[in-house]
């Protein structure tokens, strides 16, 4: 799985001009499926979104997760995270998952973030997406469970 976690003054997502999820303070996390990732990837990533200390202390030192300071996490499902560019100038999307089998872990992932505590809003699975924030620092994170310790 991956994912971009960015730490945002405010975010909100839309679906025809519905808005489906809309955050102030916390994170915008944009998530995504790989074929072959598993419970295993999205309990991790859940975990490592909820506690990484990416927000400011007293001293502006980055000490605190979203958790830590009463933020909410608007997280949107996106494919595209498993885009492959090395040939030609279309992307391939071999690496991601079916949308089938996306969905069940990235519901379960929704899952084991909301046990968190965190408040969780999301967008709509599989729709076209309007997502608009104001990212704060800028602080942008980028996590991939093949790289990081399941």
């Amino acid at each position: 799985m991956r994912a971009v976690v960015q730490r945002v003054e405010k975010a909100s997502v839309s679906v025809e001009g519905r808005i489906t999820g809309s955050i102030e303070a916390g994170l915008l996390v944009y998530v995504g499926i790989g074929k072959g990732d598993s419970i295993k990837d999205a309990d991790w990533l859940a975990g490592k979104i909820a506690d990484m200390r990416i927000f400011p202390d007293e001293e502006y030192k980055m000490n605190r997760s979203v958790r830590d300071v009463g933020g909410s996490i608007l997280a949107v499902s996106q494919f595209t995270l498993y885009a492959d560019v090395r040939k030609g100038r279309r992307p391939s999307y071999d690496k991601a998952a079916s949308p089938d089998s996306a969905r069940s872990l990235y519901e379960h992932f929704l899952e084991q973030l909301r046990g968190t505590g965190i408040e969780i809003r999301t967008g709509e699975y599989q729709a076209v997406m309007d997502v608009s924030y104001v990212n704060k620092g800028p602080v942008t994170i980028l996590l991939d469970t093949e790289q990081g310790s399941r």
